[in-house]
């Protein structure tokens, strides 16, 4: 499984798809990235003449790249043969140091902490162009088939 089947199987679209590009992907860990263009829905109020990407935003990057990709990557040979499959976010928790403005390109860093019974929880880091960290976490989430039901 490449790149760019990985990004392929997200089960995200514009607007909502915060991944452009993986560099890194491995049992271990994955680095992606992301540019936060100024046309972006979520500018337009957050917040008055000062646009400032919302911190649920960036959550929702971290937890794409940094838990759904992975998650793909580590389940490519047993549920994605059909793209049929689920994906939940179970928890999160995260600590904000900077701001990110529009037009600015960001980097994921993931790293699995566990992974059993289909739930992958990972700590995760976000950097801005400067390489500074913008915010850190854990988030967790799981990834099962699809059921008839």
């Amino acid at each position: 499984m490449t790149i760019k089947d990985i990004i392929a199987l997200l089960p995200y679209e514009p607007p909502f798809l915060f991944v452009d590009s993986l560099s890194e992907i491995s049992e271990l860990k994955v680095t992606g990235h992301y540019t936060f263009k100024e046309t972006e829905y979520f500018y337009k109020g957050h917040f008055k003449d000062y646009p400032v990407t919302p911190g649920v935003i960036l959550t929702e990057c971290m937890a794409q790249i940094g838990v759904v990709c992975l998650g793909i990557y580590l389940m490519k040979d047993s549920i994605f043969e059909d793209s049929n499959f689920q994906i939940a976010l179970t928890s999160s928790q995260m600590d904000f140091f900077l701001p990110v403005f529009p037009n600015e390109k960001v980097t994921v860093v993931s790293e699995k902490e566990a992974f059993r019974f289909n739930k992958l929880i990972c700590k995760v880091k976000l950097f801005n162009e400067k390489n500074e960290l913008v915010c850190r976490g854990n988030i967790s989430g799981m990834i099962k088939p699809k059921t008839d039901e």
